[in-house]
């Protein structure tokens, strides 16, 4: 595993890191193997979100004992003072700690939104005072939005930005060399386009070869995808096949497709969306038929059931066309 300074926080973190969006989905034991193979291969930086629903709860009882191995980064949705202070509380609880290595402002959504937790009652006051106070050790922000990112970085006020970054979705590359000189910590979430590209090594290697990023934090559920991202970080570049490959899959993807961060949920129907999307592109683009179908078959809704309320588009990221890419899953797959 490579290391590698987190901007000028002083914490020397694994070019992998762990991404915990997955493991909501998990029993406590399957997290607790996959944490100790992490461990096992020198991941030690870890992320994850008060609003990845247990996520952080099954990630604090997984390395409960391992304090001092590990960096732990979480992120809060709170916008004010009060909200921000609650969530803290409530992260370390989960977290089984009582300091936090990097907490963040999380999916910062506009250039107003990132103002209002900057003014006096606003969540960052809360997150300056606990770091002068050794709760919080540094401070990040997350956002979708270039424009977000940019206002955030003018401020100087941050210590890290956590920004999408593949093959598909280059333009972190810009945001991460303005951080890089400033001596600000770079993270790159949705490294394999939220699940649209499967070479988690090949896409992992891709974005690892810009100097200006810190750590990649791909999200993982299995053992087995412990041990492939973390062959991204041997040092190995890409044959230029390899890199090839990926950029003809990049141009197919195109900008209209689902990076499963599941801010879409709940759906009032009960729609799981990342799912409809997920099943639709292993049958047209990986040629797993027979496995796409049984797994759409075997969802209680499916994407026939919308019924075009648009509640999931207002809260979707990249603003997609959710509904009429649920009807395009629809045809596909019934």
């Amino acid at each position: 595993m490579d290391y590698k300074l987190l901007g000028n926080t002083c914490m020397k973190v694994s070019r992998v890191g762990f991404g915990g969006i997955p493991i909501q989905q998990l029993k406590q034991d399957d997290v607790n193997k996959i944490i100790d193979k992490c461990l096992e291969m020198g991941i030690n930086f870890y992320d994850t979100a008060r609003g990845y629903t247990v996520s952080e709860e099954l990630l604090g009882n997984a390395l409960y004992g391992q304090r001092d191995r590990v960096y732990i980064a979480t992120k809060s949705m709170a916008r004010d003072k009060d909200g921000m202070l609650e969530e803290v509380e409530t992260s370390l609880s989960n977290l089984r700690t009582d300091y936090i290595d990097l907490y963040q402002l999380h999916n910062v959504g506009s250039i107003e939104e990132l103002a209002r937790t900057m003014e006096d009652d606003g969540a960052y006051a809360t997150l300056k005072k606990l770091k002068s106070e050794g709760v919080v050790r540094h401070i990040g922000i997350t956002s979708h939005k270039e424009d977000v990112i940019e206002e955030a970085l003018e401020t100087d006020l941050f210590e890290t930005i956590q920004f999408p970054f593949n093959v598909v979705e280059r333009q972190g590359e810009r945001l991460f060399k303005m951080a890089y000189d400033k001596g600000i910590g770079t993270i790159a979430m949705k490294p394999m386009a939220g699940g649209a590209i499967r070479n988690g090594r090949d896409a992992l290697k891709f974005i690892l070869e810009n100097p200006n990023l810190t750590v990649a934090i791909p999200g993982m559920d299995s053992v087995e995808q412990v041990v492939e991202n973390v062959q991204a970080a041997d040092g190995v570049c890409l044959t230029e096949e390899e890199r090839e490959h990926l950029i003809k899959l990049a141009k197919e993807l195109g900008d209209t497709f689902c990076r499963r961060c599941g801010y879409c949920l709940p759906c009032p129907e009960g729609i799981n969306i990342p799912m409809m999307f997920l099943v639709e592109g292993y049958y047209t683009r990986y040629g797993l038929e027979d496995w796409a179908i049984q797994r759409y078959n075997s969802q209680e809704k499916k994407a026939g059931d919308c019924i075009k309320c648009g509640t999931c588009e207002t809260k979707c990221p990249y603003e997609l066309p959710i509904r009429d890419m649920l009807d395009n899953v629809k045809e596909i797959l019934g």
